[in-house]
């Protein structure tokens, strides 16, 4: 008698329907749980930013649609190609595969892509009805370091002799949320989530200071500088948001990339990233010797000297001393004026201002 016909009925009730799920479960595809992973990450007490959403639905897009702006449709993303492909089949093989098509042609999304696919096939690990689907080692560190080029280090920056093109293309833009955006990342040196997601509590126009959301510590103050003052003064209250959006679902800028590409282009400019202006503000600061420790510190930088860690922490007054200084120089090289801060009504009560 073979083993099959010793079990009863029930019992070969039972184990078929096992056979079934299982059955079931290896059908699973990567376009069936991606989207069930993004909600379960955007659910989670601290979800994802803006940004990081908007990286995983366009790595996954299927492409074809008509753009938005200019003409054609959109491309497939990074990940289209393999959004068919069931989770069992996810293998190291099956990736390197992938990469050998994708990497040549847009090395940077293959990139996201693959560091995305990794945190997902980590996560679907640990879910009861995906565990054990996907390969473990498909996004493997060897996978990664075989078929995808080594990052780059950036080093895009504004130089001084490009300031008064950068203002004169920044301040040309039809949207002066976007224009006054731009100009602060600039001249706080902010990261650009920080500075987008600035509240108007948390701009303090009396006593000339604003308190950004930092990935570092929390939250840190830094001085509210004349000109910047200036900037945020002028812009429509429609919201709690500083940089507003009435065509965005979150109310406050999204995508501020594509205005600032096209004044660089305006202003020939070679590529520089958001981030390039954040680390422009650390760069040119060294034209009026500000001390390290204070641009790190208006920056939000981690503490790297030892004097620094244990613990040296600045008063305002000191930030705004240097920040001011800086501001005025950049402005200087712009062929622009820095308001003087009894004419531009930092210290009054403005637009419900604190």
């Amino acid at each position: 008698m073979t083993e099959s016909r010793r079990l009863t009925k029930k019992e070969r009730v039972a184990k078929q329907k096992e056979e079934d799920v299982e059955a079931s479960r290896q059908s699973v595809r990567l376009k069936d749980v991606w989207p069930i992973y993004i909600e379960a990450r955007m659910n989670r007490k601290e979800p994802w930013s803006p940004r990081h959403l908007a990286d995983h639905l366009r790595i996954a897009h299927a492409g074809g649609e008509k753009k938005k702006r200019g003409q054609g449709v959109t491309k497939p993303g990074a990940l289209a190609s393999l959004m068919d492909c069931k989770l069992s089949d996810l293998t190291p093989h099956r990736i390197t595969l992938w990469l050998e098509t994708e990497s040549p042609k847009r090395s940077t999304q293959a990139r996201i892509a693959f560091d995305a696919l990794r945190a997902f096939i980590n996560w679907a690990d640990g879910q009861e009805k995906y565990k054990g689907l996907a390969s473990l080692d498909a996004c493997s560190r060897r996978v990664k370091k075989e078929n995808l080029p080594k990052r780059k280090a950036k080093d895009d920056c504004l130089q001084k002799e490009q300031l008064s093109a950068w203002f004169n293309a920044i301040q040309g833009l039809s949207n002066p949320v976007i224009s006054a955006y731009l100009q602060g990342l600039l001249l706080t040196g902010a990261r650009r989530e920080e500075l987008a997601g600035l509240q108007w509590d948390d701009v303090n126009f009396r006593w000339q200071a604003m308190t950004i959301r930092d990935k570092v510590e929390g939250e840190r103050t830094i001085p509210l500088t004349p000109y910047v003052a200036n900037l945020l003064n002028m812009l429509p209250r429609r919201n709690q948001w500083v940089f507003s959006s009435p065509k965005s679902k979150s109310g406050r800028i999204q995508e501020p990339r594509i205005p600032h590409n096209r004044a660089l282009s305006v202003a020939g400019i070679p590529d520089l990233t958001l981030h390039g202006l954040r680390r422009s503000f650390g760069t040119l600061s060294e034209w009026v010797e500000m001390p390290v420790g204070i641009t790190a510190q208006i920056m939000g930088h981690k503490p790297s000297a030892t004097a620094e860690k244990h613990y040296r922490k600045r008063p305002i007054d000191l930030l705004r001393m240097w920040h001011v200084k800086i501001e005025k120089w950049i402005l200087e090289q712009a062929g622009l004026e820095q308001p003087e801060v009894g004419d531009q009504q930092i210290l009054k009560v403005v637009n419900g201002g604190k």
